[in-house]
Protein backbone atom coordinates (compact mmCIF):
# COMPACT_ATOMS: atom_id res chain seq x y z
CA UNK A 1 0.00 0.00 0.00
CA UNK A 2 1.00 3.43 -0.75
CA UNK A 3 1.98 5.27 2.11
CA UNK A 4 0.18 8.21 3.46
CA UNK A 5 2.22 11.92 4.23
CA UNK A 6 1.79 13.33 7.26
CA UNK A 7 2.38 16.61 8.33
CA UNK A 8 5.54 17.40 10.51
CA UNK A 9 2.79 17.67 13.65
CA UNK A 10 2.09 14.17 12.87
CA UNK A 11 -1.55 14.40 11.51
CA UNK A 12 -1.98 13.36 7.53
CA UNK A 13 -1.76 15.91 4.83
CA UNK A 14 -3.45 14.07 2.19
CA UNK A 15 -2.60 17.05 -0.32
CA UNK A 16 1.41 16.42 0.14
CA UNK A 17 2.82 13.95 -1.55
CA UNK A 18 4.70 10.37 0.27
CA UNK A 19 8.27 11.18 0.90
CA UNK A 20 10.29 9.68 -2.01
CA UNK A 21 12.96 6.95 -1.68
CA UNK A 22 16.64 8.46 -0.89
CA UNK A 23 17.31 7.28 -4.38
CA UNK A 24 20.13 7.91 -6.45
CA UNK A 25 22.28 11.51 -5.93
CA UNK A 26 23.89 11.31 -9.40
CA UNK A 27 21.70 14.04 -10.78
CA UNK A 28 22.17 16.36 -7.64
CA UNK A 29 25.83 15.57 -8.01
CA UNK A 30 25.54 16.12 -11.76
CA UNK A 31 24.19 19.29 -11.77
CA UNK A 32 26.28 20.65 -9.12
CA UNK A 33 29.55 19.68 -11.06
CA UNK A 34 28.12 21.60 -14.17
CA UNK A 35 27.43 24.41 -11.36
CA UNK A 36 30.98 24.40 -10.82
CA UNK A 37 32.30 24.03 -14.32
CA UNK A 38 30.59 27.29 -15.39
CA UNK A 39 32.16 28.94 -12.76
CA UNK A 40 35.60 27.91 -13.48
CA UNK A 41 34.61 29.26 -16.69
CA UNK A 42 34.26 32.16 -15.73
CA UNK A 43 37.01 32.77 -13.51
CA UNK A 44 39.62 31.63 -16.37
CA UNK A 45 37.53 34.24 -18.86
CA UNK A 46 36.80 37.34 -16.66
CA UNK A 47 39.53 39.94 -15.06
CA UNK A 48 38.84 41.24 -11.34
CA UNK A 49 36.10 43.30 -10.81
CA UNK A 50 35.86 46.52 -9.56
CA UNK A 51 35.54 45.20 -5.73
CA UNK A 52 37.24 42.43 -5.95
CA UNK A 53 41.15 44.08 -5.10
CA UNK A 54 39.70 45.76 -2.19
CA UNK A 55 38.47 42.50 -0.69
CA UNK A 56 41.39 40.74 -1.23
CA UNK A 57 43.49 43.13 -0.05
CA UNK A 58 41.90 43.09 3.63
CA UNK A 59 41.24 39.59 4.03
CA UNK A 60 45.39 39.30 3.32
CA UNK A 61 45.97 42.39 6.13
CA UNK A 62 43.50 40.55 8.58
CA UNK A 63 45.40 37.10 8.38
CA UNK A 64 49.14 38.89 7.68
CA UNK A 65 48.88 41.93 9.93
CA UNK A 66 45.60 40.99 12.42
CA UNK A 67 44.10 44.57 10.86
CA UNK A 68 40.60 45.35 9.75
CA UNK A 69 40.72 48.94 8.84
CA UNK A 70 40.78 49.43 4.80
CA UNK A 71 37.80 49.33 3.04
CA UNK A 72 35.85 48.23 6.64
CA UNK A 73 32.57 48.53 5.03
CA UNK A 74 31.84 44.48 5.11
CA UNK A 75 32.35 42.53 7.92
CA UNK A 76 35.07 39.68 7.83
CA UNK A 77 33.89 36.53 7.25
CA UNK A 78 34.08 36.54 3.76
CA UNK A 79 37.11 38.09 3.15
CA UNK A 80 38.97 35.30 5.49
CA UNK A 81 37.29 32.53 3.68
CA UNK A 82 38.02 33.91 0.08
CA UNK A 83 42.00 34.41 1.06
CA UNK A 84 42.42 31.54 3.21
CA UNK A 85 44.73 30.32 0.82
CA UNK A 86 47.14 33.45 0.86
CA UNK A 87 47.13 33.84 4.59
CA UNK A 88 50.35 32.39 4.45
CA UNK A 89 51.49 33.66 0.96
CA UNK A 90 53.80 36.49 -0.08
CA UNK A 91 51.75 39.11 -1.61
CA UNK A 92 52.04 42.46 -2.59
CA UNK A 93 49.89 44.99 -3.70
CA UNK A 94 50.06 48.95 -4.46
CA UNK A 95 47.08 51.49 -4.87
CA UNK A 96 46.39 54.88 -5.04
CA UNK A 97 43.30 56.92 -3.47
CA UNK A 98 41.05 58.52 -6.64
CA UNK A 99 38.68 61.26 -5.34
CA UNK A 100 35.89 58.61 -6.20
CA UNK A 101 37.16 55.27 -5.66
CA UNK A 102 40.75 53.45 -5.76
CA UNK A 103 42.91 52.50 -8.99
CA UNK A 104 45.55 49.33 -8.02
CA UNK A 105 48.75 50.16 -9.69
CA UNK A 106 50.85 46.58 -8.88
CA UNK A 107 50.15 43.34 -7.84
CA UNK A 108 52.06 40.65 -7.06
CA UNK A 109 51.45 38.07 -7.72
CA UNK A 110 49.38 38.93 -10.88
CA UNK A 111 45.87 39.27 -11.35
CA UNK A 112 45.01 35.83 -13.18
CA UNK A 113 47.04 34.51 -10.43
CA UNK A 114 45.53 36.07 -7.46
CA UNK A 115 41.95 35.61 -9.29
CA UNK A 116 42.46 31.48 -9.15
CA UNK A 117 43.54 31.46 -5.65
CA UNK A 118 40.60 33.18 -3.99
CA UNK A 119 37.37 33.12 -7.00
CA UNK A 120 37.32 29.46 -6.67
CA UNK A 121 36.77 29.34 -2.62
CA UNK A 122 33.53 30.99 -3.18
CA UNK A 123 32.61 28.46 -5.96
CA UNK A 124 32.53 26.24 -3.00
CA UNK A 125 29.96 28.32 -1.06
CA UNK A 126 28.24 28.41 -4.08
CA UNK A 127 28.21 24.53 -4.14
CA UNK A 128 26.66 24.80 -0.31
CA UNK A 129 23.93 26.53 -1.23
CA UNK A 130 22.71 24.98 -4.22
CA UNK A 131 22.92 21.53 -1.81
CA UNK A 132 21.24 23.19 0.97
CA UNK A 133 18.59 24.01 -1.47
CA UNK A 134 18.08 20.69 -2.40
CA UNK A 135 17.92 19.12 0.82
CA UNK A 136 15.50 22.45 1.56
CA UNK A 137 13.52 21.20 -1.05
CA UNK A 138 13.49 17.46 -0.69
CA UNK A 139 12.20 18.03 2.72
CA UNK A 140 9.45 20.12 2.08
CA UNK A 141 7.85 18.89 -1.11
CA UNK A 142 10.15 15.80 -3.15
CA UNK A 143 12.95 14.63 -4.73
CA UNK A 144 11.88 15.38 -7.74
CA UNK A 145 11.07 18.96 -6.40
CA UNK A 146 14.60 19.05 -5.17
CA UNK A 147 15.91 18.25 -8.27
CA UNK A 148 14.32 21.13 -10.65
CA UNK A 149 15.29 23.39 -8.05
CA UNK A 150 18.89 22.44 -8.12
CA UNK A 151 18.64 22.35 -11.83
CA UNK A 152 16.85 26.30 -12.07
CA UNK A 153 19.97 26.86 -9.56
CA UNK A 154 22.52 25.98 -11.86
CA UNK A 155 21.15 27.82 -14.74
CA UNK A 156 21.30 30.86 -12.96
CA UNK A 157 23.63 33.68 -13.98
CA UNK A 158 23.39 35.91 -11.43
CA UNK A 159 24.11 33.21 -8.88
CA UNK A 160 26.73 31.22 -11.50
CA UNK A 161 28.24 35.25 -11.46
CA UNK A 162 28.54 36.19 -7.53
CA UNK A 163 29.53 32.75 -6.62
CA UNK A 164 32.74 33.15 -9.40
CA UNK A 165 33.74 36.46 -7.73
CA UNK A 166 36.11 36.78 -5.27
CA UNK A 167 33.52 39.00 -3.51
CA UNK A 168 30.73 38.80 -0.24
CA UNK A 169 27.64 38.85 -2.12
CA UNK A 170 27.32 35.28 -2.35
CA UNK A 171 28.30 34.56 1.55
CA UNK A 172 25.25 36.64 2.59
CA UNK A 173 22.81 34.88 0.68
CA UNK A 174 24.39 31.48 1.54
CA UNK A 175 23.99 33.16 5.52
CA UNK A 176 20.30 34.21 5.12
CA UNK A 177 19.41 30.87 3.68
CA UNK A 178 21.19 28.49 6.39
CA UNK A 179 19.76 30.71 9.13
CA UNK A 180 16.24 30.46 7.78
CA UNK A 181 16.49 26.75 7.51
CA UNK A 182 17.69 26.13 10.98
CA UNK A 183 15.24 28.36 12.15
CA UNK A 184 12.81 25.90 11.13
CA UNK A 185 14.71 22.76 12.22
CA UNK A 186 15.06 24.04 15.39
CA UNK A 187 11.33 24.81 15.56
CA UNK A 188 10.81 21.06 14.76
CA UNK A 189 13.35 20.11 17.40
CA UNK A 190 14.29 22.90 19.93
CA UNK A 191 17.36 20.60 21.71
CA UNK A 192 20.53 22.65 23.03
CA UNK A 193 22.33 20.91 20.41
CA UNK A 194 20.00 23.05 17.75
CA UNK A 195 20.07 26.08 19.57
CA UNK A 196 23.96 26.02 19.74
CA UNK A 197 23.98 25.42 15.73
CA UNK A 198 21.32 28.52 15.36
CA UNK A 199 23.41 30.48 17.18
CA UNK A 200 26.18 29.97 15.12
CA UNK A 201 24.37 30.22 11.85
CA UNK A 202 23.65 33.82 13.19
CA UNK A 203 26.79 34.43 14.05
CA UNK A 204 28.16 33.58 10.59
CA UNK A 205 25.13 35.85 9.04
CA UNK A 206 26.76 38.95 11.57
CA UNK A 207 30.16 38.17 10.26
CA UNK A 208 28.77 37.87 7.01
CA UNK A 209 27.50 41.45 5.76
CA UNK A 210 26.40 44.82 7.47
CA UNK A 211 22.83 44.00 6.73
CA UNK A 212 22.52 41.40 8.94
CA UNK A 213 20.98 42.54 12.04
CA UNK A 214 17.49 43.25 10.73
CA UNK A 215 17.26 39.47 9.71
CA UNK A 216 18.87 38.51 13.13
CA UNK A 217 16.48 40.28 15.03
CA UNK A 218 13.69 38.82 12.97
CA UNK A 219 15.30 35.06 13.85
CA UNK A 220 15.55 35.98 17.42
CA UNK A 221 11.55 37.24 17.53
CA UNK A 222 10.51 33.62 15.82
CA UNK A 223 12.99 31.82 18.18
CA UNK A 224 10.71 33.55 20.89
CA UNK A 225 7.26 32.84 19.70
CA UNK A 226 7.34 29.79 17.85
CA UNK A 227 6.59 26.26 18.91
CA UNK A 228 6.25 23.19 17.44
CA UNK A 229 2.86 23.39 15.99
CA UNK A 230 1.80 26.91 17.06
CA UNK A 231 2.58 30.52 17.58
CA UNK A 232 2.82 31.37 21.27
CA UNK A 233 1.55 35.12 22.02
CA UNK A 234 2.26 35.39 25.89
CA UNK A 235 5.56 36.74 26.74
CA UNK A 236 5.41 34.61 29.72
CA UNK A 237 5.68 31.68 27.89
CA UNK A 238 8.40 32.88 25.21
CA UNK A 239 11.45 30.82 24.13
CA UNK A 240 13.58 33.30 26.40
CA UNK A 241 16.45 30.94 27.49
CA UNK A 242 17.05 29.49 24.03
CA UNK A 243 16.66 32.84 22.32
CA UNK A 244 19.01 34.51 24.44
CA UNK A 245 21.44 31.06 23.94
CA UNK A 246 21.45 31.78 20.19
CA UNK A 247 22.01 35.28 21.08
CA UNK A 248 25.23 35.16 23.46
CA UNK A 249 26.33 32.86 21.11
CA UNK A 250 26.23 34.83 18.16
CA UNK A 251 27.96 37.34 19.54
CA UNK A 252 30.67 35.06 20.84
CA UNK A 253 30.77 34.00 17.19
CA UNK A 254 31.16 38.01 16.30
CA UNK A 255 33.90 38.77 18.34
CA UNK A 256 36.17 35.68 17.38
CA UNK A 257 35.68 36.66 13.98
CA UNK A 258 37.57 40.08 14.43
CA UNK A 259 40.14 37.83 16.04
CA UNK A 260 38.96 38.97 20.04
CA UNK A 261 39.91 42.54 19.16
CA UNK A 262 39.15 45.14 22.29
CA UNK A 263 38.39 49.05 20.93
CA UNK A 264 38.85 51.51 23.04
CA UNK A 265 36.08 54.36 22.48
CA UNK A 266 36.34 57.52 24.08
CA UNK A 267 33.44 60.47 23.74
CA UNK A 268 33.34 63.97 24.84
CA UNK A 269 34.35 67.59 24.24
CA UNK A 270 32.89 67.38 20.95
CA UNK A 271 35.47 64.59 19.34
CA UNK A 272 34.66 61.25 19.19
CA UNK A 273 38.42 59.21 19.74
CA UNK A 274 38.38 55.26 18.72
CA UNK A 275 41.48 53.16 18.94
CA UNK A 276 41.56 49.07 16.91
CA UNK A 277 44.26 46.67 17.75
CA UNK A 278 47.13 46.84 15.04
CA UNK A 279 45.83 50.37 13.58
CA UNK A 280 46.36 54.36 13.94
CA UNK A 281 43.93 56.20 15.98
CA UNK A 282 40.58 57.39 14.68
CA UNK A 283 38.83 60.60 15.54
CA UNK A 284 35.84 62.96 14.09
CA UNK A 285 33.65 65.59 15.41
CA UNK A 286 30.53 65.01 17.17
CA UNK A 287 27.35 67.35 18.41
CA UNK A 288 26.70 64.66 21.38
CA UNK A 289 27.41 66.04 24.71
CA UNK A 290 27.92 63.03 25.97
CA UNK A 291 31.06 62.00 27.66
CA UNK A 292 31.61 58.07 26.99
CA UNK A 293 35.17 56.13 28.35
CA UNK A 294 34.36 52.34 27.27
CA UNK A 295 36.11 49.19 25.65
CA UNK A 296 33.85 47.63 23.07
CA UNK A 297 34.56 43.98 21.82
CA UNK A 298 34.87 43.96 17.72
CA UNK A 299 34.77 47.40 18.00
CA UNK A 300 35.68 47.02 14.24
CA UNK A 301 32.12 46.29 13.71
CA UNK A 302 30.16 48.93 15.12
CA UNK A 303 32.66 51.18 12.80
CA UNK A 304 31.89 49.56 9.75
CA UNK A 305 28.07 49.52 10.60
CA UNK A 306 28.27 52.94 11.04
CA UNK A 307 30.13 53.34 7.98
CA UNK A 308 27.56 51.63 5.81
CA UNK A 309 24.62 53.75 7.43
CA UNK A 310 26.24 57.08 6.76
CA UNK A 311 26.52 55.48 3.19
CA UNK A 312 23.16 54.61 2.88
CA UNK A 313 21.66 57.92 3.89
CA UNK A 314 23.93 59.85 1.77
CA UNK A 315 23.08 57.40 -1.64
CA UNK A 316 25.28 56.58 -4.40
CA UNK A 317 24.33 57.48 -8.17
CA UNK A 318 22.57 54.89 -10.22
CA UNK A 319 21.82 54.96 -13.80
CA UNK A 320 18.13 53.76 -14.23
CA UNK A 321 16.50 53.28 -17.48
CA UNK A 322 18.79 56.35 -19.53
CA UNK A 323 19.05 58.58 -16.29
CA UNK A 324 21.94 59.24 -14.09
CA UNK A 325 19.97 59.57 -9.96
CA UNK A 326 22.50 61.21 -8.15
CA UNK A 327 21.64 59.54 -4.75
CA UNK A 328 19.95 56.93 -5.64
CA UNK A 329 17.09 55.67 -3.87
CA UNK A 330 14.57 54.46 -6.64
CA UNK A 331 11.79 52.54 -5.14
CA UNK A 332 11.44 50.60 -8.30
CA UNK A 333 14.78 49.75 -9.16
CA UNK A 334 15.14 46.23 -7.33
CA UNK A 335 11.46 45.42 -8.62
CA UNK A 336 12.67 46.30 -12.65
CA UNK A 337 16.41 44.58 -12.04
CA UNK A 338 14.35 41.41 -10.98
CA UNK A 339 12.25 41.87 -14.43
CA UNK A 340 15.21 42.41 -16.68
CA UNK A 341 17.82 40.27 -14.90
CA UNK A 342 16.14 37.52 -13.87
CA UNK A 343 15.56 34.47 -16.42
CA UNK A 344 12.26 34.48 -17.16
CA UNK A 345 11.62 31.14 -16.89
CA UNK A 346 12.41 31.50 -13.33
CA UNK A 347 9.95 33.61 -12.64
CA UNK A 348 7.28 31.93 -14.55
CA UNK A 349 7.75 29.29 -12.98
CA UNK A 350 7.74 31.11 -9.29
CA UNK A 351 4.44 33.09 -10.06
CA UNK A 352 3.24 29.69 -11.83
CA UNK A 353 3.52 27.55 -8.38
CA UNK A 354 2.33 30.39 -6.17
CA UNK A 355 -1.06 31.09 -8.95
CA UNK A 356 -0.90 26.92 -8.32
CA UNK A 357 -0.84 26.91 -4.47
CA UNK A 358 2.05 26.06 -3.45
CA UNK A 359 1.32 25.59 0.31
CA UNK A 360 -1.11 22.77 -1.02
CA UNK A 361 1.81 20.47 -2.20
CA UNK A 362 4.07 21.61 0.92
CA UNK A 363 5.26 18.88 3.47
CA UNK A 364 5.29 22.07 6.01
CA UNK A 365 4.09 25.10 4.82
CA UNK A 366 4.29 26.91 8.27
CA UNK A 367 8.16 26.03 7.74
CA UNK A 368 7.83 27.37 4.08
CA UNK A 369 6.26 30.55 5.32
CA UNK A 370 8.83 31.22 7.98
CA UNK A 371 11.66 30.51 6.16
CA UNK A 372 10.04 32.69 2.54
CA UNK A 373 9.73 35.90 5.59
CA UNK A 374 13.83 36.64 5.51
CA UNK A 375 13.05 37.08 1.96
CA UNK A 376 10.39 38.92 2.12
CA UNK A 377 12.02 40.97 4.86
CA UNK A 378 15.29 41.28 3.30
CA UNK A 379 13.37 43.22 0.21
CA UNK A 380 11.43 45.09 2.11
CA UNK A 381 15.01 47.17 3.44
CA UNK A 382 16.44 46.70 -0.03
CA UNK A 383 13.84 48.58 -1.34
CA UNK A 384 14.77 51.74 1.02
CA UNK A 385 17.97 51.45 0.10
CA UNK A 386 20.13 54.15 -1.49
CA UNK A 387 22.55 52.03 -2.92
CA UNK A 388 20.51 51.15 -6.20
CA UNK A 389 23.99 50.10 -7.63
CA UNK A 390 23.46 46.08 -8.96
CA UNK A 391 20.85 43.47 -8.92
CA UNK A 392 23.54 41.36 -6.97
CA UNK A 393 22.46 43.48 -3.79
CA UNK A 394 19.29 41.58 -3.93
CA UNK A 395 20.98 38.07 -4.67
CA UNK A 396 19.67 36.83 -1.48
CA UNK A 397 16.22 36.60 -2.67
CA UNK A 398 16.89 33.87 -5.61
CA UNK A 399 17.47 30.84 -3.06
CA UNK A 400 13.64 31.53 -1.63
CA UNK A 401 12.32 32.05 -5.02
CA UNK A 402 13.72 29.09 -6.78
CA UNK A 403 12.87 27.56 -3.93
CA UNK A 404 9.11 28.05 -4.33
CA UNK A 405 9.43 27.64 -8.07
CA UNK A 406 10.58 24.18 -7.96
CA UNK A 407 7.60 23.56 -5.53
CA UNK A 408 5.56 23.54 -8.83
CA UNK A 409 6.87 19.53 -9.68
CA UNK A 410 4.14 18.53 -6.97
CA UNK A 411 1.74 19.95 -9.57
CA UNK A 412 3.19 19.39 -13.10
CA UNK A 413 4.55 15.46 -12.30
CA UNK A 414 0.93 13.81 -11.99
CA UNK A 415 0.66 14.60 -16.20
CA UNK A 416 2.84 13.41 -18.50
CA UNK A 417 2.55 15.96 -20.43
CA UNK A 418 3.06 18.48 -18.06
CA UNK A 419 6.62 17.19 -16.58
CA UNK A 420 7.29 17.22 -20.38
CA UNK A 421 6.53 21.28 -20.41
CA UNK A 422 9.14 21.56 -17.24
CA UNK A 423 11.99 19.29 -18.96
CA UNK A 424 11.63 21.84 -22.02
CA UNK A 425 11.45 25.23 -20.31
CA UNK A 426 14.90 23.70 -17.91
CA UNK A 427 16.79 23.40 -21.19
CA UNK A 428 15.11 27.13 -22.69
CA UNK A 429 16.67 28.30 -19.23
CA UNK A 430 20.02 27.08 -19.65
CA UNK A 431 20.04 28.19 -23.26
CA UNK A 432 19.44 31.36 -22.41
CA UNK A 433 21.77 31.30 -19.55
CA UNK A 434 24.63 30.10 -22.57
CA UNK A 435 23.79 33.09 -24.78
CA UNK A 436 26.10 34.42 -22.15
CA UNK A 437 28.42 32.31 -21.17
CA UNK A 438 30.93 32.85 -19.76
CA UNK A 439 30.38 36.71 -19.14
CA UNK A 440 27.01 35.83 -16.76
CA UNK A 441 27.07 38.92 -14.58
CA UNK A 442 26.44 40.42 -17.74
CA UNK A 443 23.25 38.83 -18.50
CA UNK A 444 19.73 39.94 -19.41
CA UNK A 445 17.01 38.27 -20.36
CA UNK A 446 15.76 37.30 -23.61
CA UNK A 447 13.47 40.58 -24.18
CA UNK A 448 16.74 42.93 -23.98
CA UNK A 449 18.20 43.48 -27.17
CA UNK A 450 22.70 42.88 -25.95
CA UNK A 451 23.62 45.66 -27.88
CA UNK A 452 21.18 48.02 -25.94
CA UNK A 453 21.50 46.52 -22.17
CA UNK A 454 23.92 49.82 -21.00
CA UNK A 455 20.58 51.97 -21.69
CA UNK A 456 19.16 50.23 -18.87
CA UNK A 457 21.00 49.62 -16.10
CA UNK A 458 24.90 49.31 -15.71
CA UNK A 459 27.69 49.33 -13.12
CA UNK A 460 27.17 45.42 -11.72
CA UNK A 461 24.52 44.65 -13.97
CA UNK A 462 26.24 44.49 -16.39
CA UNK A 463 30.09 46.53 -16.58
CA UNK A 464 32.14 45.90 -13.44
CA UNK A 465 35.70 46.07 -14.93
CA UNK A 466 35.66 42.32 -15.90
CA UNK A 467 36.57 43.09 -20.03
CA UNK A 468 40.36 43.33 -19.52
CA UNK A 469 40.90 39.50 -20.40
CA UNK A 470 38.69 40.15 -23.28
CA UNK A 471 39.98 43.07 -24.64
CA UNK A 472 43.29 41.68 -24.26
CA UNK A 473 42.22 39.23 -26.16
CA UNK A 474 40.92 41.72 -29.06
CA UNK A 475 44.45 43.74 -28.61
CA UNK A 476 46.42 40.45 -29.73
CA UNK A 477 43.82 39.86 -32.67
CA UNK A 478 44.40 43.07 -33.96
CA UNK A 479 48.05 43.91 -33.06
CA UNK A 480 48.26 47.22 -35.72
CA UNK A 481 45.03 48.95 -34.46
CA UNK A 482 45.26 52.03 -31.85
CA UNK A 483 42.86 51.85 -29.03
CA UNK A 484 41.61 54.05 -26.84
CA UNK A 485 40.18 52.96 -23.61
CA UNK A 486 37.43 54.37 -21.44
CA UNK A 487 37.15 51.63 -18.39
CA UNK A 488 35.63 51.54 -15.12
CA UNK A 489 37.16 49.16 -12.63
CA UNK A 490 39.75 49.09 -9.99
CA UNK A 491 42.41 47.47 -11.44
CA UNK A 492 45.27 48.98 -13.68
CA UNK A 493 44.79 47.15 -17.57
CA UNK A 494 47.97 47.45 -18.20
CA UNK A 495 48.36 44.50 -15.22
CA UNK A 496 46.46 42.74 -17.41
CA UNK A 497 49.01 43.43 -20.53
CA UNK A 498 46.04 45.97 -22.03
CA UNK A 499 48.14 48.37 -24.12
CA UNK A 500 45.05 50.42 -25.12
CA UNK A 501 45.49 54.26 -24.23
CA UNK A 502 43.25 55.40 -20.96
CA UNK A 503 40.90 58.09 -22.63
CA UNK A 504 39.69 60.60 -20.02
CA UNK A 505 35.44 62.31 -19.74
CA UNK A 506 34.76 65.00 -22.25
CA UNK A 507 37.75 64.50 -24.78
CA UNK A 508 36.08 63.09 -28.37
CA UNK A 509 39.01 61.41 -30.29
CA UNK A 510 39.20 59.95 -34.10
CA UNK A 511 40.27 55.93 -34.16
CA UNK A 512 38.90 53.37 -32.29
CA UNK A 513 37.42 53.12 -28.73
CA UNK A 514 36.79 50.71 -26.48
CA UNK A 515 34.14 51.98 -23.74
CA UNK A 516 33.14 50.34 -20.69
CA UNK A 517 28.93 50.22 -20.58
CA UNK A 518 29.60 52.28 -16.87
CA UNK A 519 31.12 54.81 -18.87
CA UNK A 520 28.57 55.21 -21.37
CA UNK A 521 25.98 56.00 -18.83
CA UNK A 522 28.24 58.23 -17.01
CA UNK A 523 26.63 57.28 -13.62
CA UNK A 524 29.91 57.01 -11.25
CA UNK A 525 31.28 60.25 -13.11
CA UNK A 526 31.49 63.64 -12.20
CA UNK A 527 30.31 65.04 -15.30
CA UNK A 528 27.63 62.08 -16.34
CA UNK A 529 27.84 63.62 -19.27
CA UNK A 530 31.72 62.75 -20.09
CA UNK A 531 31.12 59.89 -23.03
CA UNK A 532 27.76 60.84 -24.26
CA UNK A 533 29.73 61.78 -27.32
CA UNK A 534 29.87 58.27 -28.17
CA UNK A 535 26.07 58.03 -27.81
CA UNK A 536 26.25 59.12 -31.88
CA UNK A 537 28.35 56.20 -33.10
CA UNK A 538 26.70 52.62 -33.56
CA UNK A 539 28.89 50.28 -31.78
CA UNK A 540 30.92 47.84 -34.17
CA UNK A 541 31.34 45.36 -31.61
CA UNK A 542 30.49 44.60 -28.11
CA UNK A 543 33.45 42.53 -25.91
CA UNK A 544 32.32 40.09 -23.84
CA UNK A 545 28.86 41.88 -23.36
CA UNK A 546 30.77 44.47 -20.91
CA UNK A 547 32.91 47.11 -23.54
CA UNK A 548 31.59 48.54 -26.47
CA UNK A 549 33.61 48.88 -29.63
CA UNK A 550 33.37 52.33 -31.59
CA UNK A 551 34.74 53.97 -35.17
CA UNK A 552 34.82 57.70 -34.65
CA UNK A 553 36.67 58.53 -37.63
CA UNK A 554 37.74 62.01 -37.59
CA UNK A 555 35.01 63.70 -40.09
CA UNK A 556 32.22 63.03 -37.93
CA UNK A 557 34.68 63.50 -34.83
CA UNK A 558 35.17 67.44 -35.44
CA UNK A 559 31.12 67.41 -36.12
CA UNK A 560 30.55 65.66 -32.56
CA UNK A 561 33.64 67.62 -30.70
CA UNK A 562 31.89 70.77 -31.86
CA UNK A 563 28.04 69.52 -30.63
CA UNK A 564 29.82 68.23 -27.27
CA UNK A 565 31.31 71.94 -26.27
Amino acid sequence: MKPIATSPSGTENPNAPAHSPRGSVWLPALLLALFAMQSLWFIRTQSLTYDEPAHIIAGVEAWQQGKFEHWNDHPPLGRLWLTLPLAGRGVEFAWEQLPVGFRVTAMRPGPEWLAWQTRPMNTLLGVALGLGLWFVARRLFSQGAATLTLALFGSTPSLIANFSLATTDGIGALFIFLTAFQLVRWRRNPSGAQTAVIGVALGGLLLSKFYAPPLVLLALALMLVLERNEVVLSPLNWNWRPAFAAFVIALAMLWAGYFFHVAHLKVGDGEVVASFPNRAVKAWATKSTARVNALVPAGEFLEGLREVALRNRRGRPAWFLGQVYPRGGIKLYYPVAIALKWPTIVLLLFFASLILGVRKTCRAPSDLLVMSLFGVVYLVFALQSGYDIGERHILPLYPFALLIAGGIWEHARKQRWAVGILVLALCLNAADALRYGPGYLSYFNVFVKPTESWRLLTDSNLDWGQGLLALRDYERQHPNETLQLAYFGSVEPSLYGVRATPLAPGEPVGGTVVAGATCLSGQTLDDPTGYQWLWSYPPRQVLDHALWVFDTDQKLQSRVQRQYH
